[in-house]
């Protein structure tokens, strides 16, 4: 997928998800990393996601080779949970390189190697644009 792919304001995640693997199946990943899978993971109590580790945003496969269970912390609301810490990243990549002010490729391998190296940046544009 390319950077013009994803700055078509008509491209949605919708039109790539759950074709190359139903949601059913994804939940595999959980035994795939020795993760129990929670008894009761919605709304507040939502602890766990499914995630993909290059987001659908930034072209990522759909795959079970790019899913993965991201946890935790319990002890902390869920705005603060891992996964919705890495959405606001994956936000502000998305937004960097549907502006043209970072390539594709650099927010695919940055995200996947280590997407905490981005979140103080997404923090403040979050904060800042109101975007969250």
């Amino acid at each position: 997928m390319s950077g013009n792919v994803l700055r078509d304001p008509r491209w949605r995640t919708g039109s790539v998800r759950n074709c190359e693997s139903s949601e059913g199946l994804k939940h595999i990943a959980y035994r795939w990393y020795n993760v129990q899978k929670p008894h009761i993971n919605s709304n507040q109590n939502q602890v766990c996601e499914l995630d993909h580790l290059v987001p659908l945003e930034l072209g990522g496969a759909d795959g079970l080779g790019n899913i993965w269970p991201q946890c935790g912390p319990d002890a902390v609301t869920l705005n603060e949970r891992y996964f919705k810490q890495k959405d606001r990243v994956e936000n502000y990549l998305a937004q960097k390189v549907k502006s043209g002010r970072m390539e594709l490729g650099a927010a695919q391998r940055g995200i996947a190697s280590d997407w905490t190296q981005y979140l103080p940046a997404a923090n403040r544009w979050c904060q800042d644009s109101g975007r969250c």
